[in-house]
């Protein structure tokens, strides 16, 4: 009885993880700091690794070609090409010499919390996620950053909770149920 007891209120039994992206960055605002360092026009491709994106060794690197460029940054062709930023000007005239890359970092940690009995048996599930989420968007042509932009999640935190009323035997419900109704 007294082993129930402690065990029902025993957080420290539920289970904890982490979820990493490969970053050079510890943090959203590290992150950021490093790419407003990245000035279109002036920073060469050369000087983007030392800063934390690197597009041919660095992880989570997308490079996104040409006609998806033009797709995200000028999708509306009824906007005259004297309106869009210069870089995405100068990228449309460089054609498939123009590429971007999309770096996305991010670290989320999750946290079980509640009654360790109730989450053993799985009766109900509490998860805290914590963390944060960077993207960086660099388009570049002939060995020159044409334009760059970020966006993200600085503060990443929800409650994840998950409830089964049956318990252990909720899956044997939900199975014998998909039997019953075809």
């Amino acid at each position: 009885m007294v082993l129930a007891a402690v065990l029902a209120g025993c957080t420290t039994m539920l289970p904890r993880g982490s979820s990493d992206t490969p970053s050079p960055f510890s943090s959203y605002a590290e992150a950021s700091a490093a790419a407003d360092r990245i000035v279109p026009f002036q920073t060469q491709v050369g000087q983007l690794a030392p800063l934390g994106f690197d597009p041919q060794q660095g992880k989570n690197v997308t490079v996104i070609p040409y006609p998806d460029i033009l797709a995200r940054l000028a999708p509306y062709s009824g906007v005259p090409i004297d309106q869009l930023d210069p870089g995405i000007r100068a990228c449309i005239s460089m054609k498939t010499q123009c590429r971007g890359y999309v770096f996305r970092f991010e670290r989320q940690d999750r946290r079980r919390e509640g009654n360790f009995l109730s989450d053993f048996f799985t009766f109900e599930r509490v998860t805290h996620v914590t963390g944060w989420k960077f993207e960086a968007l660099v388009v570049v042509g002939d060995d020159s950053v044409l334009f760059r932009n970020v966006a993200g999640e600085p503060s990443v935190e929800r409650v994840e909770r998950n409830r089964n009323p049956l318990g252990p035997l909720q899956p044997a419900g939900e199975s014998a149920g998909s039997l019953l109704i075809p």
